[in-house]
């Protein structure tokens, strides 16, 4: 044991020494060989080492690192949700989109399809009218001018990125795309004038084909093996040979409508399932690959089971509430 003498002169140590024990005399002796200050920072390493609960500096998990589109970050879609506003369902497609470039379900054919309503008003789109064609086509410029920003938020991340538009696409059109799509980085090109030449890695947005030399097209750049990616964003005149077979189908967004009035939604968000929805209860309806809902040879869904899952949901409230 170490007397009062003892320990009031280890009180009175000089700071700029540390004490250690003798092992062979058990005996406290000064140290002159580390600094008080060295002797500290290492004493407080080791503490924090061995105690997680401390920490100098939060970790941040919010970071996207630097990478090319091999190692594009994809925030798959998951389940299917109804969104709650026009912004929140392009964030749900853009996501989508990303998680199929990243990973498309062909490799071989990485052709990546959005299809959802542009207009926030339903009726308005395809009722015949200028107005609502045009209104149509600056929703789906926005809609690819944000998706480009967030495949490529700066020259130096990400693919090079090409903005393609339709080879009918009228001149105040082509005006509109080339001043809106400055701020993204991507070329401009339409196919007009033929194929782009784009390079290994490469991403193209084509915006609103509205023929079928447009979606030959697609298929074409995306089958050279160069690209990353060629997504179509709600083609015009589509049937259901337009698009390839092995495609993948990024996000579908539309509403199933019975009596006049929308009933439910069918959502896909890749690499979730096909989605339906009641639009009152928000309750999950069905859950199904592409395999059960594609029809076959095609990339589009068949809407009829998703309808009549709805119209049975509604029927069924019905009754219950006139029995209440």
């Amino acid at each position: 044991k170490i007397g009062r003498k003892r320990k009031a002169s280890i009180a009175k140590t000089d700071t700029h020494f540390i004490f250690a024990v003798d092992s062979d005399s058990a005996r406290y002796r000064r140290m002159k060989s580390i600094p008080a200050v060295l002797a500290n920072a290492a004493l407080l390493l080791v503490f924090f080492s061995t105690n997680s609960c401390y920490s100098f500096v939060t970790p941040r998990t919010d970071v996207t690192p630097l990478r090319k589109l091999s190692k594009l970050r994809a925030f798959g879609g998951g389940a299917a949700k109804i969104p709650s506003s026009p912004d929140d369902r392009d964030n749900q497609a853009i996501k989508a989109v990303k998680a199929a470039i990243s990973s498309p379900r062909n490799p071989s054919l990485p052709v990546v399809e959005c299809e959802f309503p542009p207009l926030k008003a339903l009726n308005k789109l395809g009722d015949g009218s200028l107005r609502s064609a045009t209104e149509a086509e600056q929703a789906n410029l926005a809609f690819a001018v944000k998706l480009l920003k967030s495949i490529s938020p700066l020259p130096f991340m990400g693919p090079n990125t090409w903005l393609l538009t339709s080879s009918s696409a009228s001149q105040s059109f082509m005006a509109s795309a080339k001043t809106k799509s400055k701020g993204t980085g991507a070329t401009l090109h339409s196919l007009r004038d033929g194929l782009p030449k784009t390079s290994k890695g490469d991403v193209c947005v084509l915006v609103t084909p509205s023929s079928s030399a447009d979606y030959n097209a697609a298929e074409r750049i995306a089958s050279t093996g160069d690209v990353s990616g060629v997504v179509i964003l709600n083609g015009y005149a589509k049937d259901t040979r337009s698009v390839p077979s092995g495609a993948t189908m990024a996000y579908f967004y539309k509403a199933l409508t019975y009596n006049s009035q929308v009933a439910g939604y069918l959502i896909r968000s890749y690499p979730g399932k096909w989605t339906t929805l009641d639009a009152t209860t928000k309750q999950v309806l069905s859950l199904v690959d592409d395999d059960e809902i594609l029809v076959r040879g095609t990339n589009t869904p068949d809407l009829r089971s998703a309808g009549k899952l709805v119209q049975t949901s509604v029927d069924q409230r019905a009754i219950r509430a006139r029995r209440s």
